[in-house]
Parts: C-alpha cells; sequence; structure tokens
C-alpha cells in the first residue's frame, strides 16, 4: 500500500450494534468486542467507521460515538421483528447502503474492512472488491462448531449458514481466530489457508474490571441487596440454550441436596435477557427454577450496564459460565479480573481463559452431578476459593485489549501484503 499505516477502518457488524446493551436480544460479547478495539484502534488515531443494520426509526443515521469512532445505522428491511434468521434476505440492501456510504468519500476512504459474524463478512467480501483492499474477518461464532456439540433443546444452525461461512472463509484475506482451538477449527472444518489465520486473544477492560478490597466488595454486595456473608453463584449472559444456565440451576438443585446446610446463605443471581431460541420461551428458567424448589435462592435480573455488571462480578462468590460452545468466553475473562473465580465448561475458548486449578475449575461436562460437584469445592472452602481468586487475577494479565489491538492491526497490515487481486465487478470491467 501507498501509505506506511493503516489511518481508516470500515468495520461491519450487521446484526448488532456496538451501541446496544451486552446480555439481551443478540448484543453480547461480539458487541463489546468490536466497541473495545475501535477505541483501542482510535486511540491509536486510526479513525474507525463502524456499519451496523438500523433496529428503529428513530435512530440517527450517524452517531459520533467518540474521537475516531462513528456508527453508521445502515436501513435494510424492518426496524423490528426481524430475527436473525432472516437477516440474509437482508444482506443485498445493506451492502448496497454501505457501498453507498463510501462512493460518497474521496477515492481510498477505507484501509481495510474489517467484518464481524458471517453475515457480515458476506458483506465485507462485496466492499473487498468494490474497494480493492482486503478483507480481515472474525467469525466469533461457527456453524460447524455450534452444531457438533448442540444444547437440550436448541435448533441447529442451517446449511445456508455454513454455505456462507465457508464463502467468507475463502473470501477473506485475513481470518482472526480468538484462540488456538478456533484457528485449528478454522483450518479443519473450513479448510482455511493456515497462513491466512492469525490468533489475537481478545481483552478485559482492566480499569473497569479490577479488584476491590474488603470494603469496596461488601459495598457491592450492599449495592445489590446481597447479604455480606452470602455464597454468591453468579450466572451473566444471554439466557438461552446455548449458554446452559439451566445447567446451573439443575446443579445448585443438586447442591442443596447435598449440602443443605448453605440454603440459608445461597443465592444465585442470573443477569440477563432472553436471547435465540431462548426467545420462544422467555420463562422457561424461572418456571425451571420453580420446579427444582429452588426459586427461594434464584434471583432474576434484567441485562446491566458494563460498569453495573463490574459490580455484580465483584459481589460474586464464583462466577459459573456452563456454555455448551464459546468461541472465546469474556465473562470468564472479565470475571477473573475482577478477582472472581470461575466455573466454566471445558469447551471451546473457555479451555484458554481459564486455567484450571489455578483461576477457576474446568467441567468437562454438563452434568448436574459433575456440577454440583464443582460448585462446592469452591463455594465451601474458603481457603480453596481465596487461591483460585489470586491466581484469577494472575491469568486476567494474559488478556488486554491494548495487545488485541496491536495484533488486530498487524493482522490488517499483513492483510494487505498478502492480498489476493481483487475480483472485479461486472459495471468495472470496461472502464
Amino acid at each position: 500500500m501507498d501509505r506506511s499505516a493503516i489511518e481508516r477502518v470500515a468495520m461491519i457488524s450487521l446484526h448488532t450494534s456496538p451501541l446496544d446493551q451486552p446480555g439481551t436480544g443478540d448484543a453480547g460479547g461480539m458487541n463489546v468486542y468490536v466497541v473495545e478495539v475501535a477505541r483501542r484502534l482510535a486511540a491509536r488515531g486510526i479513525a474507525v467507521d463502524v456499519f451496523t443494520r438500523a433496529t428503529r426509526s428513530s435512530l440517527p443515521p450517524v452517531v459520533p460515538v467518540e474521537d475516531g469512532i462513528t456508527v453508521h445505522h445502515v436501513h435494510a428491511g424492518p426496524f423490528e421483528g426481524l430475527t436473525k434468521e432472516e437477516l440474509p434476505g437482508q444482506l443485498c440492501v445493506f451492502a448496497r447502503e454501505v457501498l453507498r456510504a463510501e462512493a460518497a468519500q474521496p477515492l481510498g476512504h477505507f484501509d481495510v474492512v474489517h467484518s464481524h459474524y458471517w453475515l457480515s463478512g458476506q458483506v465485507g467480501a462485496l466492499a473487498r472488491d468494490r474497494w480493492g483492499v482486503p478483507l480481515v474477518h472474525s467469525m466469533h461464532t461457527m456453524a460447524k462448531v455450534k452444531n457438533e456439540a448442540l444444547a437440550l433443546g436448541d435448533t441447529p444452525e442451517p446449511a445456508a449458514r455454513v454455505i456462507g461461512e465457508e464463502q467468507v472463509v475463502e473470501a477473506a484475506d485475513v481470518l482472526i481466530a480468538n484462540t488456538d482451538l478456533e484457528a485449528k477449527q478454522l483450518i479443519n472444518l473450513y479448510d482455511a489457508d493456515p497462513g491466512r489465520v492469525e490468533v489475537v486473544h481478545p481483552g478485559v477492560d482492566t480499569t473497569l474490571f479490577r479488584p476491590l478490597d474488603a470494603a469496596g466488595r461488601a459495598a457491592a454486595r450492599r449495592d445489590r441487596g446481597l447479604p455480606a456473608d452470602a455464597l454468591v453463584l453468579l450466572f451473566a449472559g444471554r439466557i438461552q440454550p446455548l449458554k446452559a444456565p439451566d445447567v446451573l440451576l439443575r446443579a445448585v438443585a443438586e447442591l442443596l441436596e447435598r449440602r443443605p446446610d448453605l440454603r440459608s446463605r445461597l443465592v444465585v443471581p442470573v443477569v440477563g435477557g432472553p436471547s435465540g431460541s431462548g426467545l420462544d420461551r422467555p420463562t422457561s428458567l424461572a418456571n425451571l427454577s420453580a420446579e427444582l424448589g429452588i426459586d427461594d435462592v434464584v434471583r432474576f435480573v434484567p441485562p446491566v450496564p458494563q460498569t453495573d455488571l463490574a459490580g455484580w462480578y465483584a459481589a460474586a462468590t464464583l462466577v459459573a459460565v456452563p456454555s455448551y460452545n464459546e468461541s472465546f468466553g469474556l465473562v470468564a475473562a472479565e470475571a477473573q479480573a475482577a478477582g472472581a473465580p470461575v466455573v466454566a465448561a471445558a469447551v471451546g475458548g473457555l479451555t484458554t481463559v481459564v486455567r484450571d486449578g489455578h483461576s477457576g475449575l474446568l467441567v468437562d461436562t454438563h452434568e448436574p452431578h459433575d456440577w454440583a460437584l464443582a460448585l462446592e469445592r469452591v463455594a465451601a472452602d474458603p481457603t480453596y476459593r481465596d487461591r483460585l481468586a489470586a491466581g484469577a487475577l494472575d491469568q486476567a494479565r494474559q488478556f488486554s485489549w491494548e495487545a488485541t489491538a496491536a495484533q488486530t492491526l498487524a493482522a490488517y497490515e499483513r492483510a494487505h501484503r498478502i492480498m489476493r487481486a481483487p475480483l472485479r465487478l461486472p459495471d468495472e470491467r470496461n472502464r
């Protein structure tokens, strides 16, 4: 490329806006990822334009978020009532509007396209060829991986998504994987070129998610109506089968059968809202807690801002992440940065984020009995819990958004070096 550095990035996050509240709908770790990487790139003097689909008519077309970051709300399809599964039908109009926005700028406005999730990758591939700049793609989740570890009652990802992901893998100049395991999955399941796969760990905002002293933890509990001596087993995330909050509730029921003496102190906050197939049965988790006879210890909390979530981590005895799959596991990373031990499923990126026996425990099944034993081991032994809490802080030091942004920028620059010749669109061939 002519310039010595990347100056402007087009980020495409079609199905969920970085301005949305994580923990409900389709908003989650990917939203946090896009915002935090954009912020760190902007701090390096790189302008970032994020294109996302408008979901309300009241949203302004362009929102300057902070210095160097602009969010574009693209009109594509009805504002409300459109599920993620229906979004492929809006790819053409979304892509048209993205290309139109760039066409209003001077030639060579963007230096790179970074797409997030396969839907965005489809648009990114078109933009790549139109603009003559490289496409860097982050999968975040993959259909083939999800279908191999499908949660009970969840719906398999459709064949159309699998095909779409294969096309994006083929089109991208560089693929960013969250972990070594995800890189192997891209290569083995999607036939990705190993030379075009870069492993870049997501990070943690350690200025927000940080350990508190005893007085700070006591205040965090008091502010959330939690007894000072409570054993707080926290779940934070979207309520859907993939995230497996039901596994935690069933394990809590078994734990109380084993240790009825813990009941007077046990509190199980479930922080988040229904998402995905969980929207079909929004009350199922509350119904389950009643059926299990543990509704006296379970507390349902709507999604909260990141600043409030940090307080929940600080108030927790442990954080449970029983997901059937996670490409990384930001909740686990954030919890550890706040000094909370994590009990997590030994799946996907969680095996990278959580160091078994050091920062928490990894459970290699989703059986309530196994989870109950793991929860009891951490919650009922203060000495062991304190040792894991110290290990959690140590483990969290591996993950920073500054490092993520630096490695992402290096991936952008590498994409320029290895970019294959762009395909010429029909209206450009005779120019």
